[in-house]
């Protein structure tokens, strides 16, 4: 009911007979059950919006996965991404357990805020995997150290997104350094990071990392960027005003009658006859610069000279005639001492692993029991040998000599 009038609802209801303080609480219930049907994307996006707005997403976060799994040391899944529509006045609804918000700004190719979130118990197991550990047993509590581990990782991750972007849309995209917020809607908490706008594009993606989180991460996006992006993607212009086309019609219609003026002249065709000499003149001119190229051409396929190509002649090292002088500046070289070293074999560990020997531990080399040693001068393999055991210390027996060439190839 208005100040001083009814409605028709109103007044059929007391024609009724129903009571009209009844009718009004009828007609505000149903009011408020008409605020709580959720949007439909359809009447936001069409189905081309839509696709294109979860295939940026499919392809950026499907780079950013690959990032993501290199920095964690696991296996990273972000796959099928599903666009809908929410109202930042029922965020409360959307996100009700609490979360973490990781805000991202683009700068450069695209403007517009761009907002992560997730859950608080898988950023607790990111930033515990971050952190060296094993992603089983995180801490609940995310502190300083555990935020700034989920925000480093978010930050590779975006970087990764807007290298991919970059390529889609065939220009440089970037962004600002991401800020982290823990969100829990109902203690009013990390509330201000969410984009001011009141209709918000949520596009939800399935999170897979090894077998420690089989959850959901999830962009929001403001209504007005994700159409944005739509558009750059197709490659059309930004609105932009366009200029008043009065003036240049006017300029237009003013060219073609100022000419008109100068018609007259046209009319005395005797004057035709003088240019018509002209021509003379200009084909004589003509031949006589036509002419020259002909003569000169000549000069300029005269038959190439031929060239002298010698194959490149070295000296051999092995069959060198040397003299005695010489020799002995050789034999000056023989007194240099050399650094021996027989290699059991190799292999490689992480730091990790490396960390976690102790007393009892055990490396696996890359070489078979019974297979020969590596004999190298100044880490440069020669031989091959078997080790053998003389007055109770070690000793290797030669087995095989490296051949010269690849001696030669080893020093390269």
């Amino acid at each position: 009911m208005s100040d001083d009038m009814l409605s028709q609802e109103e007044i059929e209801a007391l024609l009724r007979g129903e009571p009209l303080e009844d009718r009004i609480n009828q007609l505000e219930n149903e009011s408020a059950d008409h605020d709580d049907i959720p949007l439909r994307v359809e009447d936001y996006l069409d189905a081309m919006e839509q696709d294109a707005l979860g295939e940026v997403g499919n392809i950026s976060f499907g780079s950013s996965a690959t990032a993501l799994s290199a920095l964690l040391g696991q296996k990273v899944d972000i796959t099928t991404p599903v666009v809908s529509m929410i109202n930042r006045n029922r965020l409360e609804e959307e996100f009700p357990q609490p979360y973490v918000a990781i805000q991202v700004e683009y700068t450069t190719g695209l403007t517009g805020a761009n907002l992560l979130v997730i859950k608080q118990s898988d950023a607790a197991i990111i930033a515990d995997l971050m952190l060296g550990g094993d992603g089983l047993n995180p801490s609940p509590d995310l502190g300083e150290i555990q935020l700034s581990a989920v925000q480093e990782a978010m930050n590779q991750m975006m970087g990764s997104a807007a290298t991919s972007m970059s390529t889609i849309f065939n220009k440089k995209v970037d962004i600002s350094p991401p800020s982290i917020d823990l969100l829990n809607i109902s203690q009013n908490e990390g509330k201000d990071s969410i984009p001011d706008e009141d209709l918000l594009v949520k596009i939800s993606f399935r999170l897979k990392i090894g077998e420690l989180i089989d959850s959901n991460l999830m962009q929001l996006l403001p209504l007005q960027f994700g159409k944005k992006i739509v558009k750059s993607l197709l490659g059309e212009p930004e609105d932009e005003p366009a200029l008043p086309p009065s003036q240049p019609v006017q300029q237009q219609v003013q060219q073609p009658i100022a000419p008109q003026p100068v018609a007259p002249p046209v009319a005395p065709q005797p004057v035709m006859q003088q240019p018509v000499q002209q021509p003379v003149y200009q084909q004589q001119a003509a031949t006589t610069y036509a002419e020259p190229p002909m003569y000169a051409m000549p000069q300029y396929q005269a038959p190439p000279q031929p060239v002298n190509v010698q194959q490149a002649q070295f000296a051999s090292f092995e069959n060198a005639n040397i003299t005695q002088a010489e020799a002995r500046n050789l034999n000056m070289l023989l007194d240099i001492p050399l650094q021996v070293t027989v290699e059991l074999g190799r292999t490689k560990h992480s730091v990790k692993d490396i960390l976690q020997l102790a007393s009892g531990s055990i490396i696996e080399l890359d070489k078979l029991a019974g297979e020969p040693v590596d004999i190298l001068v100044n880490s440069r393999l020669i031989a091959k040998g078997e080790v053998v055991v003389i007055d109770e210390n070690f000793g290797v027996r030669i087995t095989d000599i490296i051949s010269k060439a690849e001696r030669l190839n080893n020093l390269r």
